[in-house]
């Protein structure tokens, strides 16, 4: 069976270490990890694909920008005939303190624009997303500064465990399937 991860981010060196990329640092972990083949352009997207525990998953990362992340959902989901179902969204999260994950099965896209992307291309809300805490440290106006940095000093002290989390998060549903890895991920 294949999962598709798709990681959100935003290409380019100043993005690279950003919260908004955090998607991105767990597909990379992953295929570190797991000694995944290096990303190689594709359409949309960098691309490799690694198993785990019988299972293949697809690590995508988009090249075009948060804002249309749809494009590589909706082409790979067709491309390699992978369902909805079988897909996991990675993607931080404002409304959840640094770190703190959330596995979900459907929802809105909570004023993120690749969710929104990812919905309004699909048009479904229904699909798996893990969402990663960057927390709102922030003043009145500035949230796309904020997500657009760096981690803190602070926060990146602690950024290795918390994406190791996050990729065991993306392991879980690939091995138990939404349900069951919500039960495991969803820890108080």
């Amino acid at each position: 069976m294949k999962i598709l991860v798709l990681g959100l981010g935003n290409i380019g060196p100043e993005y690279a270490d950003s919260r908004h990329n955090i998607g991105f640092m767990v597909a990379d972990f992953l295929a570190t990890k797991y000694d995944a083949p290096r990303f190689e352009v594709g359409r949309h997207a960098f691309v490799t694909e690694m198993r785990h525990k019988g299972h293949s998953l697809v690590l995508v990362k988009p090249t075009t920008y948060m804002n249309l992340s749809g494009k590589a959902a909706a082409h790979y989901l067709s491309s390699l005939k992978i369902p909805v179902g079988n897909m996991v969204v990675v993607t931080d999260d404002l409304a959840l303190p640094f770190g703190k994950l959330r596995l979900k099965g459907q929802g809105s896209a909570g004023g993120h624009n690749g969710l929104k992307s990812i919905q309004e291309t699909l048009g479904t809300s229904e699909y798996a997303r893990l969402r990663f805490g960057v927390d709102a440290n922030f003043a009145k106006g500035r949230q796309v500064d904020y997500v657009l940095n760096p981690f803190s000093a602070d926060e990146q002290i602690e950024l290795p465990t918390r994406i190791e989390k996050a990729a065991d998060a993306v392991l879980a549903f690939g091995a138990l399937g939404l349900e069951r890895a919500m039960n495991v991920v969803n820890v108080k």
